[in-house]
Order: C-alpha cells, then sequence, then structure tokens
C-alpha cells in the first residue's frame, strides 16, 4: 500500500509539472501548431491505452451496430486525435485574448441564450463532453455573458486550480459538486449568469435512466431539477471543431419545462428531452466525443423506470 501510494502521489507530481510545462512553452505557438501537436499525441497515446480503445470500440458497437468494423476502429482513431487536439486548444486557450478567441469561433445561435437571460435573470447552458466544451465556456464569457460552470473537483488539487484558473478567464467561475453547490448556483441565477452543466457521464450522483443510443444510461438530473425549481430556461449548447481548426459553438432553442405534479418525474422527462438533443450532435459528429468513458456503467434493475423522451410523468 506504501508503495502503491508512492508511485500514484509520483505520477500525479509528474503530470502536474507536464501540464505546467506545456502551459508556459505553449504560449508562442499558433493555434493550428498546438492542436498538431496535440493530435499526433492523442495518436501516440492511443497506441499505449489497449482498455480505453478496447472501451471506446465496443461503446461505438453499442451505439452504432449498424455500422462496419472499419468505420468503428476509424471513428476510435479519430477520438483520440480529437482529445489530443483539445490538449492543444486548453494550452491556447491558456492566454488568448477575447478578441482572438471570438475571431476563431464560430457562433451560432446566441441569440437564444441572450434572450433566455433576458426573460429572466439567468440561464442554465446544458452540453456534454463535445468538441471543446472548455472553449465553449470561454466563448460565451467572451461574448459578454457571465459564466459559472459545475464541475466535480479533479483528483489533484494542483490541478483543480489550473482548471478553474482557466475557466475564470473573462468573467468566469467554477461551482465545485458539494453539499453547497445547489445554493452556489441558485445565487449565481439571480446574478444573471449563465450556468454550464454537463450531463452526458455516469457519475455518483442523483440521476434518471433515460434512453442513449437505444440503451438505458444513468443521468444526472441536477440540471433540470435547477431548471423545474427556479423556473430557469434550459438551453441546449454544443462545440464542434471545424475542419479549418475553428470551433463552432452553437445553441438551440430552450427546451419547455415538463408541467407534470411530480417534481422527480418532471426533471426525469427533461433529462431525457436534453439527453436527445446530446445524442443527435455526437450522431452528427462522432469522432467529438469521450467513448472511452464508461457511459452505460449502471444497469436498471427490475424495479428501475427508464424515462422516455416527452413522457408524460405519472
Amino acid at each position: 500500500m506504501v508503495v502503491s501510494d508512492w508511485l500514484r502521489r509520483r505520477r500525479h507530481n509528474l503530470g502536474y509539472l507536464a501540464l505546467r510545462a506545456f502551459l508556459a512553452t505553449a504560449r508562442p505557438f499558433p493555434l493550428a501548431a498546438l492542436q498538431g501537436f496535440g493530435s499526433t499525441s492523442g495518436r501516440l497515446a492511443l497506441l499505449l491505452a489497449r482498455r480505453d480503445r478496447e472501451r471506446a470500440l465496443s461503446h461505438l458497437r453499442l451505439a452504432f451496430p449498424e455500422r462496419e468494423q472499419e468505420w468503428r476502429a476509424a471513428t476510435v482513431r479519430a477520438c483520440a486525435t480529437h482529445l489530443g487536439s483539445v490538449l492543444g486548444e486548453v494550452a491556447w486557450l491558456w492566454s488568448v485574448s477575447p478578441t482572438r478567441l471570438l475571431a476563431r469561433t464560430e457562433i451560432v445561435g446566441l441569440e437564444h441564450l441572450r434572450g433566455a437571460c433576458a426573460e429572466r435573470l439567468g440561464a442554465i447552458l446544458v452540453t456534454g463532453h463535445c468538441g471543446n466544451w472548455e472553449w465553449m465556456n470561454l466563448a460565451v464569457g467572451a461574448s459578454g455573458l457571465a459564466m459559472s460552470v459545475a464541475a466535480r473537483e479533479v483528483y489533484d488539487p494542483r490541478l483543480d486550480a489550473v482548471a478553474q484558473q482557466l475557466r475564470g478567464r473573462f468573467g468566469g467561475d467554477t461551482v465545485v459538486r458539494g453539499p453547497e453547490a445547489g445554493g452556489r448556483l441558485v445565487r449565481a441565477l439571480r446574478r444573471g449568469r449563465v450556468l454550464g452543466l454537463l450531463i452526458d457521464q455516469d457519475i455518483d450522483t442523483p440521476g434518471a435512466f433515460v434512453p442513449f443510443f437505444g440503451h438505458p444510461a444513468w443521468t444526472p438530473v441536477g440540471a433540470a431539477l435547477l431548471a423545474l425549481r427556479t423556473g430557469a430556461p434550459v438551453v441546449p449548447g454544443f462545440a464542434a471543431r471545424l475542419p479549418d481548426g475553428r470551433m463552432q459553438v452553437r445553441f438551440e432553442p430552450p427546451l419547455p419545462h415538463p408541467t407534470g405534479a411530480d417534481l422527480d418525474a418532471n426533471a426525469a422527462v427533461l433529462t431525457a428531452n436534453l439527453t436527445v438533443r446530446i445524442e443527435a450532435h455526437i450522431r452528427q459528429h462522432p469522432a467529438q466525443w469521450v467513448w472511452m468513458h464508461r457511459r452505460w456503467k449502471r444497469r436498471p434493475g427490475p424495479d428501475d423506470r427508464v424515462w422516455e423522451p416527452s413522457m408524460a410523468p405519472a
């Protein structure tokens, strides 16, 4: 146990030092060079990550049973390239100015997010780990909308501080999941901020089973509950890297709130509706999602309900 703890601390230290060195040396390089370096690193990492590669292939068989094995293998390789590019882009985001960021961003549907904030004090932006979600966070801030992101605490406090510093650029902040997170998020809404929440992972948090690529997936309901309790509009939004290296950031019209009497049932239905939008985006950009994540880790038991999109709450 002592040896394993020492090895874990050593890995954490090396990872943190490597990240800080990369961020420090990346500043002079243009975005394209950093994306290229990152994509090469991602392809090399895939060669060493046999477990992640096999898991991603397994998930793609679940999600796209109609596609041939060659397509799924190519998508896994493209996914590794994409995730490496995200790392290079984070280094660019670390020091980019708002003007330069917006010059490299194609924003579609910002009026939906602005309109949602105008009608009430704030809005809830729901997304998944699509494209470069950190780029989208900063693009919202650079566009003049104050952003608060709900996130889990990173296992290494030093890396957590780096992540929070990145999200804090252009007026953003991070609300770490925990007992006080709900109150902080409500107060942020009342101050007119946009709350960013990702709901596309199976994590230990209150949730519901909803369909995702035709299979029940445990999905956090926190964003839906917050929207229903406060009346705040909930806007789906997504990022996707364009062929020329720019990022498209797209916002959709707010989804209607279910109106049944059961709050938990309404939250499950709204979460299912949001998951439909996330799946639709992933189908358009299948290589730009995290197929290595254990999305279907939990399976529903005989007494568990799977909430279909737009299902009327009982």
